[in-house]
């Protein structure tokens, strides 16, 4: 038998993979790294951000070499415990500790938004790209994301995204996150899923709210580009740039 994975502290800064009524949070944000996996197939890769590091330990399986970098000692520590394989350092995201282009792929995804000084973040990143390397962010959309997050200081709306990772490099897609066919079928019926979440305690949840979220997989989402108005209705952002 398998020894049990290590679990994190649950304190709402960061998705924790394995937990039933966190389930919906967790297919939201696996759903992009499963659909980085081509991009980052035989290429050497730097994961700015990785918190559980569920993202860097699937990345890591296609790209040549990984490396998981986040400033929080707590997150690493869980990261060398539960992702033994995956190398993981502890810097500050806004000094990278690396060398001008030392990556073909830099990603990052739901970390901008809880960082204070994201354009030094972001020239950070393409810093360490290679030329022609490639930056992928992604970040809630402020237009629709649950106000009051203690831990983001900055959240983008899509325009305010595009104008961020364009100041270093070149933007060569923008595109929206949004529920697929089931779940927005669920919503015709009983309204908003994130709201139903945030309403109260997961134990006081009605019945059919959790079985919903025990049952969301990541082809429960969908990724599209769109005009302003699909960017704006969407869940989440995710911007892909190229440096010169």
């Amino acid at each position: 038998m398998e020894p049990t994975k290590p679990q994190m502290v649950i304190t709402g800064e960061r998705t924790v993979p394995g937990i039933w009524h966190e389930n919906y949070w967790f297919r939201r944000h696996e759903v992009v790294y499963e659909a980085l996996r081509a991009q980052v197939r035989g290429r050497a890769v730097l994961e700015a951000g990785c918190g559980e590091g569920y993202g860097a330990d699937l990345l890591s399986r296609d790209a040549a070499s990984l490396v998981a970098l986040d400033y929080d000692a707590y997150a690493t520590g869980h990261v060398r415990t539960a992702y033994p394989d995956v190398p993981v350092v502890r810097a500050n995201l806004v000094a990278l500790p690396y060398a001008d282009a030392s990556f073909d792929v830099v990603v990052s995804l739901q970390t901008v938004e809880h960082l204070w000084d994201q354009d030094a973040f972001v020239a950070e990143c393409v810093r360490v790209l290679r030329p022609g390397g490639t930056l992928v962010v992604s970040t809630p959309n402020t237009l629709t994301f649950p106000p009051g997050n203690i831990y983001h200081p900055k959240e983008l709306e899509p325009d305010e995204l595009r104008t961020l990772v364009a100041a270093h490099a070149r933007v060569t897609s923008l595109v929206g996150l949004h529920h697929g066919p089931r779940l927005a079928a669920w919503e015709e019926t009983h309204g908003s899923l994130v709201d139903a979440q945030i309403a109260g305690p997961y134990e006081q949840w009605p019945a059919p709210v959790a079985e919903l979220v025990r049952s969301v997989r990541t082809d429960d989402f969908v990724l599209r580009e769109g005009d302003g108005d699909d960017l704006a209705a969407s869940l989440d952002l995710v911007v892909t740039a190229t440096r010169a």
